[in-house]
């Protein structure tokens, strides 16, 4: 018996009881006194008001009793405990420690207490909202967006059940914000029943509930000319728009007698389009190529231009007028087909034979032309833009391809030589002072400035603005001998006016010549009245 309580005793750590004045050894050596210190421990009141407090704590599912609030409790009461037993001890008492620096503080093995209640609330974690970053058909328009376009569309729409197709031109430009050669177009996407009736509601689910509010100006255009599930525009995308030019612009209406030059107008205006911004060559215009270009802006600048040929860029009528009538001049069987030997004949006989036949391998571009041989007028359109603006990005491209005669992506002097012996030999022929390929070589050299001194690469020439006439040296006499005369006048126009292009410069000479030629026709055919200011010519 005495052994059991012995094993009991003995069993108690010491160090539960948190006994600072004692050593642990000291008390093990003497069991009862361990004894009789725990009974006296629970018998002080402090002892019972800390029991309580943990029973309503474990009642109330919290705890406020930590290891540290334990050690404090208990060292208060085992103080007072240790202080009324050996109240007459010779040793002073120890000085306060502070709990968080004692060693048994450590040292003390978690008791029941320490370890918290089970029962213990265990909060969720809060989850952060990451807000809606992508949407399929586009972000929603802002509330404030919504309710300024929303108020604008009542107002157009109030006191019609719908709007006609010649009504809706208002409501593409001030709501929509497109050009007003777009209502047509616009107005067929959001009636697709075909009813002939626009109501409101088509307009607002169509315009603010497909999202095209937010998108900008170019997206829009892409979506409203795009065929439904396809990611590109075609040359066809664009004729109903063109179309609608024609019939609404006031400096086309001198066309609506002749519906022949219409279409002809529209089309040179697409094939412009596609040789400036397709620049893939795939004839399937992206929506990034769009954004690239600066088609948008033109369309905007010919909605609000009364005198179409103040827009340079692909809607100009002079520069269509140029285009037919010099593919006209080459025709001479009005077949609508060029073959070499017209082509030879282009600019006076500018061209070498060796870069025509390169043409018509068509190594630079392959031919539209289903008649084998021959180029037709699309062909044509994109060799007359390369030839008279050589440097433009289209136009090196198209030129490099040529003198590129093994196509591995430079030009060698040897490739170049080829192309300039026929040059050469036409120089002596026209009892011109021949220019030695040397002499030659070493000017291109010097005006490229190439990374690498034995090729050139396309890099390389679309890094110098006088790339141009590296091409009209090799191949193209008339201009060969004009940059080496280097007319003063001519000068004098590109500095007076450095934002044209040399195709804009081009086309207003050819313009005026052709012009002259006409008038001159006209007055031999006995058009007394020719002279007169008021007389408007049919182009």
């Amino acid at each position: 018996m005495e052994m059991e309580i012995v094993g009991d005793v003995a069993s108690l750590d010491p160090d539960l009881l948190q006994l600072p004045e004692f050593s642990p050894l000291a008390l093990k050596s003497n069991p009862f006194l361990a004894e009789q210190l725990f009974s006296l421990w629970l018998s002080l009141p402090e002892t019972g008001r800390l029991v309580k407090n943990l029973l309503a704590d474990v009642k109330m599912g919290t705890s406020s009793f930590n290891s540290t609030g334990s050690s404090m409790s208990i060292n208060v009461s085992t103080n007072n405990l240790s202080a009324s037993m050996f109240s007459t001890a010779s040793t002073p008492p120890l000085s306060p420690r502070s709990t968080s620096g004692s060693p048994r503080v450590f040292k003390q093995r978690p008791g029941p207490f320490s370890l918290g209640s089970p029962l213990k609330i265990v909060r969720e974690p809060v989850r952060e909202v990451i807000p809606q970053f992508y949407f399929k058909n586009g972000r929603p328009p802002p509330n404030e967006l919504k309710e300024q376009c929303l108020f604008a569309t009542d107002k157009h729409f109030y006191g019609h059940l719908g709007l006609q197709i010649h009504e809706f031109k208002t409501a593409t430009k001030d709501i929509c914000k497109l050009p007003s050669f777009f209502s047509t177009t616009l107005f067929r996407k959001i009636d697709i029943n075909n009813s002939g009736i626009v109501t409101r509601d088509q307009f607002v689910n169509y315009w603010i509930g497909g999202n095209m509010l937010t998108m900008d100006l170019a997206t829009q255009i892409y979506t409203i000319l795009k065929q439904p599930d396809c990611r590109y525009l075609t040359q066809d995308d664009f004729r109903s728009i063109l179309h609608e030019l024609l019939a609404s612009h006031p400096g086309l209406e001198f066309l609506q007698s002749t519906p022949e030059f219409q279409e002809r107008y529209a089309e040179t205006v697409i094939y412009r389009i596609f040789y400036y911004i397709n620049r893939s060559e795939t004839g399937l215009l992206t929506l990034r190529e769009l954004k690239r270009g600066n088609l948008i802006a033109a369309m905007q600048h010919v909605d609000e231009e009364e005198d179409i040929n103040k827009v340079l860029r692909y809607f100009s009528y002079e520069h269509f007028y140029v285009i037919y009538c010099k593919f006209w001049e080459l025709d001479t069987d009005h077949d609508f087909l060029v073959d070499k030997e017209n082509l030879i004949r282009y600019g006076n006989h500018a061209l070498t034979y060796r870069i025509v036949e390169r043409i018509f391998s068509q190594v630079p571009r392959k031919f539209k032309s289903k008649v084998e041989g021959k180029m037709g007028y699309e062909d044509f359109v994109y060799f007359i833009l390369s030839e008279e603006d050589k440097s433009s990005e289209p136009g090196l491209e198209y030129w490099f391809k040529c003198i590129d005669l093994d196509g591995n992506g430079v030009l060698t002097p040897n490739e170049m030589q080829f192309f300039y012996e026929e040059q050469l030999h036409r120089m002596e022929c026209m009892t011109q002072e021949p220019v030695l390929f040397e002499d030659v070589l070493c000017q291109i050299f010097d005006m490229i400035g190439p990374q690498n001194e034995s090729y050139i690469t396309l890099r390389d020439l679309k890094g110098c603005k006088l790339s141009g006439n590296v091409f009209n040296i090799l191949f193209n006499l008339n201009k060969f001998i004009a940059f080496e005369s280097r007319d003063p006048f001519l000068i004098r126009q590109e500095r007076e006016n450095p934002t044209l292009t040399e195709w804009d410069r081009f086309a207003h000479r050819e313009y005026i010549r052709l012009s002259m030629e006409e008038d001159v026709e006209d007055a031999s055919n006995g058009s007394g009245d020719i002279w007169d200011e008021s007389f408007e010519a049919p182009f």
